[in-house]
């Protein structure tokens, strides 16, 4: 590996016949993630106010829809077994829910994905359908947070969810198609933003130009282990102590900058090694098993496709009968 460029030669030889130290054990905080995630709403809702200067029964619609949003993921994770599962609220931004499994299907992923935006829809929807016999301003201000805000999520876009679906069904494991994918999907963003005469979203391009230039690098640390037949298939729990060093001096030499002042090669924990585990994680990879294929892959795409566009096709129909 070279500091300068970061890229990794074939020509440097693996360290062996060290007794390697044992990898530091990753600290899960679980026991906190409930009061996070309050804390979180709680940030959001006082900066929506005093920033966009928003009544309360319309802070209340955004925050009802994303907790209801992020729930759907949570559960669908918690079904299929999936460890550490928890909500992060991102003030002003969203909210996402991460969890940790080894061997996912693309099944799974499909699902957990759905389970954000189509009950929003639905719900959406539904006050939508009702609220022309109500004719309630609150209903009706309800039922457009539920659907503007899923439907946006469900644009096929990277990060939101759309993009993770087609990513999911068509390309997860082929990285160039990801990466084009990415860029696609920052060039769609700043011009949403421009649309939307919102700054403030900028930085959601900003966050995946800075996202693919990291996955760059992990690919290609990636691409040095499988030259040297060291798996990174495998979660933080089962990774043995050598892949951990080794690993970690790839980081060293791909992020310099980043790393400053620790040495590739020397066996010593240093004040970045809690950074350093979940760097590590990071360039980790799951066990995707394909198990959609072509009938199946092509149901989900028409259940996603209905979802998006059936709700929009009410709304239109609603409107021209007015």
């Amino acid at each position: 590996m070279s500091e300068e460029t970061g890229n990794i030669h074939q020509d440097e030889p693996l360290a062996s016949g060290i007794s390697y130290p044992p990898k530091p054990v990753m600290l899960e905080k679980s026991q906190n993630a409930l009061s996070r995630s309050l804390i979180g709403l709680l940030v959001y809702a006082l900066l929506f106010y005093f920033i966009f200067d928003q009544n309360l029964a319309y802070i209340a619609a955004i925050l009802l829809v994303i907790i209801i949003h992020e729930m759907g993921h949570f559960l669908f994770m918690r079904l299929f077994n999936y460890k550490n599962v928890k909500i992060f609220i991102v003030p002003l931004l969203g909210a996402f829910t991460s969890g940790k499994k080894q061997q996912v299907s693309q099944w799974q992923l499909s699902l957990i994905i759905l389970g954000g935006p189509v009950p929003g829809i639905l719900i959406g929807t539904v006050l939508y359908w009702l609220n022309r016999e109500w004719k309630n301003d609150t209903v009706q201000m309800l039922a457009n947070t539920f659907l503007v805000i899923n439907l946006l999520n469900s644009l096929p876009v990277y990060p939101l969810d759309g993009g993770r679906l087609i990513e999911t069904l068509f390309f997860k494991d082929n990285h160039v198609i990801r990466l084009v994918f990415g860029i696609i999907s920052i060039i769609v963003l700043l011009v949403l933003c421009l649309l939307l005469k919102s700054p403030l979203l900028v930085i959601i391009p900003v966050l995946i130009g800075l996202e693919l230039y990291n996955e760059n690098k992990h690919q290609k640390i990636r691409d040095y282990l499988k030259q040297e037949q060291i798996n990174y298939h495998s979660d933080y729990d089962n990774l043995p102590d050598k892949n951990y060093w080794l690993i970690r001096d790839c980081l060293l030499f791909s992020f310099p900058r980043k790393y400053a002042g620790l040495t590739p090669g020397k066996l010593e924990y240093s004040a970045f090694e809690p950074l350093i585990v979940q760097h590590i994680s990071a360039v980790l990879k799951v066990d995707l098993r394909f198990d959609l294929k072509g009938f199946k892959k092509i149901l989900v795409l028409l259940f996603y496709m209905a979802s998006f566009f059936a709700p929009i096709l009410l709304v239109l129909i609603y409107s021209l009968n007015k």
